[in-house]
């Protein structure tokens, strides 16, 4: 499909972004003004990585999402951000991340036990509560409380992407109420030892702690990065290749090679987060045009991952490319913290499926996720 003009709400966009690159790469520089506030995209992969190196003009200070927001906890610029990374660095070094394999694969091999194999949702019974877990076992939050996370976690991510988020009010006043009680409990009785409790005894270089509110803001971040762009990572990579069974097919044949392919392959061809956004601090030219100082601007991580200059073939998926370099989870000082931690739960999804799912199918009609900067299956029906 060639596009003669674009918006990312289009109803043919919103079904399949990828639709829209080609548009986007013959028009790098794209105002939407379909949004309050309009907002800039920049598409090819060149202008996306300058602008993720260059934190000067391309600032997080006012927010990652459409809107204007405060600076809260990581989603800042420097020195903020690099204080409000270190408290949390530790959880999410290799070290840790590899340590965490097998209580992952343990998880995982739980959850394929419950399922139905003649009729099941690879998103609800698997891709989905498996890094609900894991986040909320390193937060110290009770398995039990898995439905009401994923709720409030989908509510933080809608109303990033709303105009008004006004719908969503009682939802994350639930989940700050809730944070704010496990922040007073570790304040009361420290030494737990979960994420919350290190962050709630972290002390800054003079001493200061932080109060409640900068604790909730870094929990609430973690919280929603920690699950669903991995939810959507797995969901993605299944999806797609089932619908090229041959692919599926290869994977089984040999996992130690293509699941880590699979991985790579499906960030950069459907990348969970298809683009956050920076702020400009000054005018900035860029292919004959301006983007004025004080506006928002999408670096479009999907768009960039499909451009031609860089990739042979960006619109197949192809479990043997050479160039898996990708943007699926930025770059330079804003690259997501959990990125490790992302692939090493799709690699154990994967490898799990592989073991016990080798004839998976697709059983019935899959849909995506609402919002529209984000991409991923919210219902994936599955046979196998």
């Amino acid at each position: 499909m060639s596009l003669s003009s674009y918006t990312p709400f289009m109803p043919e966009v919103i079904a399949e972004p990828s639709v829209a690159y080609e548009y986007l790469h013959a028009n790098p520089v794209h105002l939407c003004t379909e949004f309050d506030p309009p907002f800039y995209t920049l598409s090819k992969y060149a202008d996306v990585e300058a602008a993720l190196r260059d934190i000067e003009r391309f600032s997080s200070e006012f927010g990652q999402g459409p809107r204007f927001t405060p600076p809260a906890g990581m989603l800042s610029d420097p020195p903020q951000h690099t204080f409000f990374r270190s408290l949390v660095q530790q959880a999410f070094t290799p070290k840790a991340i590899a340590g965490m394999r097998d209580r992952v694969s343990e998880l995982a091999a739980g959850l394929l036990d419950e399922r139905d194999p003649g009729n099941w949702d690879l998103h609800d019974d698997f891709s989905f509560p498996l890094p609900v877990l894991v986040i909320s076992e390193m937060l110290g939050v009770p398995p039990e409380d898995m439905d009401l996370f994923k709720k409030w976690s989908d509510a933080s991510v809608a109303a990033m992407g709303m105009e008004d988020p006004a719908a969503y009010e009682t939802d994350l006043a639930d989940l700050g109420r809730y944070l704010t009680n496990a922040i007073a409990e570790r304040r009361k009785n420290p030494g737990r030892g979960d994420l919350i409790d290190d962050i709630v005894a972290a002390r800054a270089d003079d001493g200061t702690g932080l109060n409640d509110t900068d604790v909730l803001s870094v929990v609430n971040q973690l919280l929603v990065g920690g699950n669903e762009t991995t939810t959507s990572l797995i969901s993605n990579a299944m999806w797609r290749m089932l619908e090229q069974p041959e692919l599926w097919d290869t994977v089984c044949s040999d996992p130690a090679t293509y699941v880590p392919a699979a991985i790579e392959e499906s960030l950069r061809f459907d990348p969970p987060v298809l683009g956050l956004y920076r702020n400009t601090t000054t005018d900035i030219e860029l292919h004959g045009e301006t983007i004025p100082e004080g506006s928002k601007v999408m670096l479009h991580y999907a768009a960039a991952n499909r451009d031609p200059d860089v990739y042979e073939h960006p619109d197949e998926f192809r479990l043997d490319r050479r160039n898996q370099r990708h943007l699926a989870f930025g770059l330079g000082v804003h690259m997501c913290l959990g990125a490790q931690l992302a692939r090493l739960e799709a690699e154990v999804a994967l490898n799990a499926l592989v073991e016990e799912c080798p004839d998976l199918a697709i059983n019935g009609q899959q849909e995506r996720i609402t919002p529209f900067f984000l991409w991923g299956r919210r219902r994936l029906p599955v046979s196998g």
